[in-house]
């Protein structure tokens, strides 16, 4: 982060200072145990706990000023609203690193592959700040925007969408030099309530282009391309870049295939092309991959240099489709950060490549924040399981347990398809069961705690 003054800090947010107007602030931090030397805390009242009870830690550790909703014996900035006055202090930070710097803001939405194609770029992009974990929302992005500084080339930022303006107010405080639009799926539709409504707010990110910015986005998707008519992309020089699998696209993938549930394909990009083979598991990552070598292009790269760099990364983000091999031979598919129909679908597929040298379990938890759709998502995810043929399936907690009712009504017999309540009934149902060769996908939304069954899996320390 660039240095600034307490009074900077002040003005920026339009606060009330309590502080000597020099004190030095060279970092920002949510949570008084991150505190360190010139650190501005930022004192959130949550539904469990009340920042502001935490000020005197952060002090002691170094925290030079705290940004506060209400006074605190410390030196501090007052503020209304700690939230809203973050991003004016994200908005007129970034505004002064353009102003004395190049940097390149980049920003990411989709219902899925948000995170992935972000740690793509972390490590396609040189110079790169990106968001620690799923930081997509009114806090985490400005927290991501205020870690740049003068030697940041690439600002990458992922931005996320429950309600109708959270895209608006997010690229308002990071307006963008390049757009990205991955899918319109059902993740949140329930804030929504119907896929068209939040095809509406996806494209709203790219009205938050700067002049000359451009748009990429994914042609495999209907509502997505469609975005290429959006009115504010005529203006002001704007550019749209299309890719997807298949010709006719400006960067476009062809001959997919995968080793193991790891895909390769042909990407061509005018008269170039090139080979790119993932280091990810799961075919849907070529979307992923195309974006990040779209944005990759158009920061500068050639094909070449592109198409290795996105062969090279690795997954970065815990619970992410991350394969590993346990001692005893069983490999565990971890994808249990999050899920929609649309990626439950996809990592049922990788589930089936991936499991070539034995039996195939699919664990499956809740799809959370579905709405009305809830039911039907979930009965559609039981009937998939059987129609792929997946050895066995668990489905936990009572969420998910019309997934159940529709594998077996589907023809899941015996031991193919099992229920139970909660995750220690989950992994004493696997113990009994695994062999080596086995593969174990272990699916749900975060919210509903199956992340804590991979772990125990993996013999992760909680």
């Amino acid at each position: 982060m660039r240095p600034l003054t307490a009074q900077w800090v002040a003005n920026a947010v339009g606060g009330e200072l309590a502080a000597e107007v020099h004190a030095p602030v060279t970092s920002v931090i949510k949570d008084s145990r991150d505190a360190s030397d010139g650190a501005l805390y930022a004192a959130f009242v949550g539904e469990r706990v009340d920042g502001h009870d935490y000020a005197p830690q952060a002090f002691e550790a170094g925290a030079t000023l705290a940004l506060v909703s209400q006074p605190v014996a410390g030196p501090h900035v007052l503020v209304e609203d700690v939230t809203a006055a973050l991003g004016r202090l994200a908005r007129a930070y970034l505004a002064l690193l353009r102003t004395e710097g190049d940097i390149t803001v980049i920003g990411i939405t989709g219902s899925n592959g948000k995170t992935t194609t972000k740690d793509l770029l972390a490590q396609v992009l040189p110079a790169a700040v990106a968001p620690e974990g799923s930081f997509n929302n009114e806090i985490g992005l400005p927290l991501t925007v205020l870690r740049a500084g003068p030697e940041t080339r690439h600002l990458v930022l992922e931005m996320g969408a429950s309600a109708p303006g959270d895209l608006a107010y997010l690229t308002a405080i990071a307006p963008l030099d390049i757009a990205v639009v991955l899918t319109v799926g059902t993740a949140h539709l329930g804030g929504y309530g119907s896929p068209d409504a939040l095809a509406e707010e996806k494209a709203s990110l790219l009205d938050g282009l700067v002049p000359g910015g451009v748009a990429i986005l994914n042609g495999d998707d209907p509502r997505v391309a469609a975005m290429a008519a959006r009115p504010s992309l005529g203006e002001d020089d704007r550019r749209v870049v299309m890719f997807g699998v298949g010709a006719g696209r400006d960067l476009a993938a062809t001959e997919v295939s995968n080793d193991r549930g790891r895909p390769r394909f042909t990407v061509s990009h005018g008269a170039d092309t090139g080979e790119v083979g993932l280091r990810l598991v799961g075919e849907h990552h070529v979307t992923n991959a195309l974006a990040a070598l779209a944005v990759a292009l158009e920061t500068g790269q050639d094909l070449p240099t592109g198409a290795s760099a996105v062969g090279d990364a690795v997954p970065l983000s815990a619970h992410r489709m991350a394969l590993t091999e346990r001692a005893d031979g069983v490999w565990i598919l971890d994808d249990s950060y999050n899920a929609s129909p649309e990626s439950m679908r996809a990592a049922l597929r990788a589930l089936k490549d991936v499991a070539t040298t034995g039996r195939s379990f699919a664990v499956i938890g809740e799809m959370r924040e579905m709405g009305d759709a809830s039911i039907a998502a979930h009965t559609e995810i039981g009937l998939d399981v059987v129609r792929l043929r997946i050895d066995h399936t668990l489905v936990v907690g009572a969420g998910a347990r019309v997934a159940y009712i529709a594998a077996v009504n589907e023809g899941s017999w015996g031991d193919e398809a099992a229920y139970v309540a909660t995750i220690d009934e989950a992994r004493d149902h696997l113990d009994g069961r695994l062999q080596p060769g086995d593969t174990v996908l272990i699916k749900a939304s975060h919210g509903s705690g199956l992340w804590k069954l991979a772990d125990e899996l993996l013999g992760v320390d909680a």
